[in-house]
């Protein structure tokens, strides 16, 4: 009951729709104008900035929401939604345009749960990562467009079948049990990427995201990770094999939370398919190689969900209002998820913040580590946790705590430095000792052994 009850309160908090929403296909100069737009309609609280440019030279853009945009505040959490991945799947372009509108016009209005929103949470939004397929999907327009028309950018290449293959190394580099966190990339990953992932590859290693999703089209279903399925030795990418993630529980959560705040996701029968509850493990559906959700959980400290919004990849334009009534408090109340599970400071014994610090959790074989201020954020579920943290050169420090379900329980940790002792002197001896005595013994160097990727 209390899981139909949480959309209708966030609803009613959420107010009516500002008059200034307009429901209309944008094509990236209309789509530029929008973001620039709000950013002059709420300049205190919105910054843009590019991430680096498509094929074709368009600017990806993103939109930044803060109460101090441009800086990361200790303790408060960066979150990311991406749209427009594939350029004929335009529903996530259009709502993400939608909502940076409506953030902007609730703020001024005063809403006290959009500004609580916005003051404890540092939003980035994406409305398209591939423009240059977009311009073609839209000049084919809704009517007469092809499944494919418009999915690849420029140069022909699908960007959720980019990323460096951290899937296969983590299921292989140790007997299927090699790390799942914070994979390095390949020396040659830059020339095997489009200039579209490599602004996002580049991005997000910039920011410490906690967590995001990527708006997709042509199902209706939260998708979270893994993608790729552990068992690679089939050809087809339709078979299905559920992979979960060591945090499944907490991203089946997660999807969940998006799926019943939706307007009809979490029914299950959307486009002749049906998944339970609205969600889907996405190996069990079909596994994908080199996807951005899989990459962002592998490589990052972000836990990254994918969103299929509608049925139709390019709906017209008089579906827009529809869907978006059908995905406002969703957006929202997937964003509040980024404030759950334990957060806080990681420093020396002065007060410094140690980055890049690990946080381990007894049980969950997935370990996040601190920013650059030495903050860090880790989701959980409700629920009692042993943690640890440590850090070259400290002695580890670990912690029991109980996560509520309400706000993130706040843990913080203080590393001593480990102690060098010297070796004792040694005592002089009265007996002179001959040159040879003197003489050091050469000991051939140890073959250095390592894994070489």
């Amino acid at each position: 009951m209390a899981r139909w009850l949480r959309p209708l309160v966030g609803a009613l908090l959420l107010l009516e729709v500002a008059a200034a929403l307009s429901f209309l296909h944008h094509r990236y100069e209309e789509m530029v104008q929008a973001l620039f737009r709000v950013q002059s309609q709420c300049p205190y609280v919105t910054r843009i900035y590019s991430i680096g440019r498509s094929v074709e030279g368009r600017h990806l853009y993103v939109l930044e929401f803060s109460d101090y945009p441009g800086i990361h505040e200790p303790l408060e959490p960066e979150f990311k939604y991406v749209g427009n991945m594939h350029g004929n799947e335009v529903l996530g372009r259009e709502l993400l345009l939608q909502l940076s509108e409506f953030l902007c016009e609730e703020y001024r209005r005063g809403n006290e749960r959009i500004t609580r929103l916005i003051h404890d949470t540092r939003i980035h939004i994406m409305p398209s990562m591939n423009p240059d397929g977009y311009e073609v999907a839209a000049k084919q327009g809704p009517d007469s467009n092809g499944y494919l028309t418009g999915r690849n950018n420029a140069n022909g290449v699908d960007l959720n079948r980019n990323f460096p293959d951290l899937n296969t190394f983590m299921y292989y580099s140790g007997e299927i049990s090699g790390p799942n966190h914070h994979i390095p990339l390949p020396d040659n990953w830059k020339s095997q990427v489009e200039p579209e992932t490599l602004a996002v590859i580049q991005w997000i290693s910039s920011y410490n995201f906690v967590l995001s999703a990527n708006l997709h089209g042509g199902a209706v279903v939260a998708n979270y990770p893994y993608d790729k399925s552990q068992d690679q030795r089939f050809r087809s990418h339709r078979r299905t094999v559920n992979t979960p993630t060591p945090d499944d529980k907490l991203f089946q959560k997660l999807a969940k939370t998006y799926s019943y705040a939706h307007g009809w996701m979490h029914r299950g029968w959307n486009c002749g398919d049906y998944f339970a509850d609205g969600i889907t493990n996405g190996a069990s559906w079909y596994s994908l190689s080199k996807g951005m959700q899989d990459f962002n959980y592998l490589y990052t400290n972000c836990f990254e969900i994918t969103l299929e919004l509608s049925c139709n990849k390019f709906p017209p334009e008089e579906d827009l209002e529809r869907q978006w009534m059908a995905n406002r408090e969703a957006l929202v109340a997937f964003i509040e998820e980024v404030h759950q599970g334990i957060k806080g400071m990681v420093s020396d014994e002065n007060n410094n913040g140690i980055a890049g610090a690990v946080i381990s959790v007894q049980g969950i074989s997935h370990d996040i580590t601190s920013g650059d201020m030495g903050d860090y954020f880790r989701l959980l579920l409700p629920g009692t946790y042993t943690v640890t943290a440590s850090a070259e050169g400290y002695q580890p420090q670990t912690v029991t705590t109980t996560v509520g379900p309400a706000a993130p329980s706040l843990v913080h940790f203080q590393l001593k430095q480990n102690v060098v002792r010297k070796p004792p002197e040694r005592k002089a001896s009265g007996t002179r000792m001959n040159n040879k005595a003197l003489q050091k013994k050469v000991v051939p160097r140890a073959t250095r052994r390592g894994n070489q990727r």
